[in-house]
């Protein structure tokens, strides 16, 4: 099904669906002084680097955490005496890690651009249009020129002067939940998979869902400022 045949106030359907939207927002809440806060001391430890070479900091840390998660999951999903219930229980709880590194990458490259998210709402449509990728994308630049509000600057700037953020956010959660869910129930039957096959499968497949993270944030923040504004 299409974005465009989708209604735009359909709501989320089933458990599984609602809990991996419930495990992103409890994410994005938790996230967000967090990662402002990390950005402020990755800039007081390298105080000569620009937003750009911090920027860059920020991706190879967030696909280093990423595969490494993916990697450790699958590698104990081979243990013998490790059954399968325990092994998805691992799978489960190695995708909440992703969804609140994602949420995390998120905010903080929002702080290295001097995006100020400043409300629940302009958090949650900034994270999810990151984790869906080139659709999230095209559901937001849809949403800012229907909007009249499009600017000169970047998606995420202009995402913040969007009315109707609660409708727009519902469209996306939608499509957030079901696409999630499909694509790490995919990567978890990888996972299970015998001896270092998982533990290979695990770390690429995240390595994967990494990068269309960090690309999406390219097309969304657009290219880093290129000093840091005045104190």
């Amino acid at each position: 099904m299409s974005d465009r045949a989708a209604p735009a106030d359909a709501h989320v359907s089933g458990p599984l669906a609602g809990m991996v939207t419930a495990a992103l927002r409890r994410a994005i809440r938790s996230q967000t002084g967090a990662a402002q806060g990390y950005v402020r001391k990755l800039r007081s430890t390298h105080p000569d680097e620009s937003p750009a070479q911090l920027r860059k900091r920020l991706d190879s840390r967030f696909l280093a955490m990423v595969t490494a998660s993916g990697v450790a999951v699958g590698a104990s999903s081979a243990v013998p005496g490790v059954g399968t219930v325990v092994a998805f229980g691992a799978i489960g709880a190695e995708s909440l890690v992703f969804l609140e590194a994602a949420a995390f990458y998120t905010l903080a490259v929002a702080e290295v651009h001097g995006v100020d998210v400043r409300h629940g709402e302009h958090e949650e449509l900034l994270v999810m249009t990151i984790m869906l990728g080139a659709s999230g994308t095209a559901i937001l630049s849809n949403a800012i020129s229907a909007s009249g509000t499009s600017g000169s600057g970047s998606l995420a700037g202009n995402a913040l002067r969007l009315p109707g953020l609660k409708a727009i956010n519902r469209r996306m959660v939608s499509r957030f939940a079901r696409k999630f869910a499909v694509k790490r129930a995919t990567l978890a039957l990888g996972k299970l998979a015998p001896a270092g096959i998982g533990a290979a499968v695990g770390g690429w497949g995240n390595r994967r869902l990494g990068r269309t993270v960090v690309d999406t944030a390219d097309a969304t923040f657009g290219a880093p400022p290129e000093h840091w504004p005045a104190a």
